[in-house]
């Protein structure tokens, strides 16, 4: 086997941990409990789980997907978020190699998993990775240098700002809150990620996507308008997008405007 196909291996496998740890994550942050003290338990019968049954993947096929003290079903969330995790680890691997880049874009898109699962449970987007993820962000920038410090930097005023005047605009409007809080935030860590030249691009396909998903769900559920989505994740989607085809999109979305 060659070498990168090895490490490639070993970073897959790296990422399924990462996944386990990420469901600590979805499950506790919500809840504001500690995501590094305490054993994990069995949601339903709360009996601690054993190392044995907590490899990632394996343990949910070995166990059937049940319980082990009380047989009752785990959710396939779990194993699914672990295999999401590996694979974008080793889809992250692939586009940069081990090196600096490789770090900080697992960083990012680690957050983005985590928060988008939370938003899709929850509808909130927790602050303790979205306001972090801001300065983060910024050393990222200044470190590598693909961005300049005041993209980074334009990107948290322009990011937050763009998503707070718009949020203000639809609530009178429409006399309720759309976007909340949790999304401005957001916006504002994907600025100082990618800059403020990525914002309106990830805010297109974000908006074009969640557009889409949100009707035909409204059309199969047969809600209103009225009915809360969380944009979240179709914001983190859009940003993932960005990282690895920023120029293509640019290009896709905004054929004229592209030299």
């Amino acid at each position: 086997m060659a070498l990168p196909s090895l490490i490639g291996s070993f970073v897959f496998i790296f990422g399924l941990l990462l996944g386990s740890f990420f469901n600590v994550c979805i499950v506790r942050l919500p809840k504001n409990e500690s995501i590094i003290w305490g054993r994990s338990g069995c949601p339903n019968c709360k009996a601690l789980i054993s190392w044995f049954c907590n490899i990632p993947i394996l343990s949910y096929l070995g166990l059937r997907g049940k319980c082990k003290d009380c047989k009752n079903p785990i959710s396939i969330e779990y194993p699914i978020i672990e295999l999401i995790s590996g694979l974008m680890s080793w889809g992250i691997f692939c586009a940069y190699g081990l090196s600096l880049e490789f770090l900080f874009s697992l960083v990012f898109c680690s957050s983005l998993l985590v928060i988008s699962v939370i938003d899709l449970h929850h509808q909130i987007i927790p602050d303790e990775i979205s306001l972090p993820g801001i300065p983060i962000g910024f050393l990222f920038a200044l470190w590598l240098g693909k961005i300049t410090w005041y993209e980074s930097l334009l990107g948290i005023l322009c990011g937050g700002g763009a998503f707070l005047l718009i949020a203000w605009g639809y609530e009178k409007l429409a006399k309720r809150e759309g976007l909340g809080g949790g999304d401005i935030k957001l916006l504002g860590m994907i600025g100082a990620w990618l800059g403020v030249q990525s914002l309106i691009a990830v805010i297109v396909l974000s908006s074009l996507l969640g557009s889409i998903i949100g009707i035909t769900l409204m059309i199969i559920q047969k809600k209103d308008f009225k009915t809360a989505i969380p944009f979240g994740p179709f914001l983190a989607f859009g940003a993932v997008a960005y990282l690895f085809f920023g120029n293509e999109l640019q290009g896709f979305l905004f054929p004229y405007l592209t030299p």
